[in-house]
């Protein structure tokens, strides 16, 4: 899934690979959020899922946040499912189609396009590409053609993002 709001074609994109029933996930996102505000327009974040199948409600969810992309809030809908993570780990389903109502999004579409699967093509073109370039856990980060792992470990990875980032912002302006 790609940021709703459109990035200029030379923006440098992270693939943020990702599963919204993750606690990793979940404090990535101050991690993602930190991306976004350092570098704003010039790099594009773009949501990958990677539903873990230890997680049973992750599928759908992956599937709900394509229909919020669909409706104009991808990564606000991203962002109250992972603030959330816990709870849907008890309530499932139901608690894609509160978020969705919450933000202003018809609820009564998440929840036919949680029945009638129009995202599961998507969700998996994303899962096949992630186990193709090796991503095994969430959240894992695509940056010019380098695979980073925080699915073991966070401890540095924001570092090594800007690090990366940095270098190659610096290599096109020159």
């Amino acid at each position: 899934m790609s940021d709703s709001s459109p990035a200029p074609t030379e923006a440098l994109v992270l693939d943020v690979w990702c599963e919204l029933q993750c606690p990793d996930c979940r404090t990535a996102l101050d991690d993602v959020r930190a991306l976004r505000a350092r570098y704003g327009d010039r790099l594009e974040l773009r949501l990958r899922h990677f539903p873990l199948e230890k997680h049973k409600h992750a599928f759908a969810a992956a599937q709900a946040a394509e229909e919020a992309l669909e409706q104009g809030k991808g990564w606000p809908y991203v962002e109250a499912v992972l603030e959330r993570v816990a709870e849907l780990d008890r309530q499932g389903e139901p608690l894609l189609v509160e978020v969705a109502r919450e933000l202003g999004l018809d609820a009564e579409e998440f929840d036919t396009a949680l029945i009638d699967g129009r995202h599961i093509l998507a969700v998996d073109a994303d899962q096949a590409e992630g186990k193709a370039i090796g991503v095994t856990g969430t959240p894992t980060y695509v940056i010019g053609g380098e695979r980073l792992d925080g699915g073991k470990s966070q401890e540095g990875l924001r570092e090594r993002v800007e690090e990366i980032a940095d270098r190659l912002l610096a290599d096109r302006e020159a």
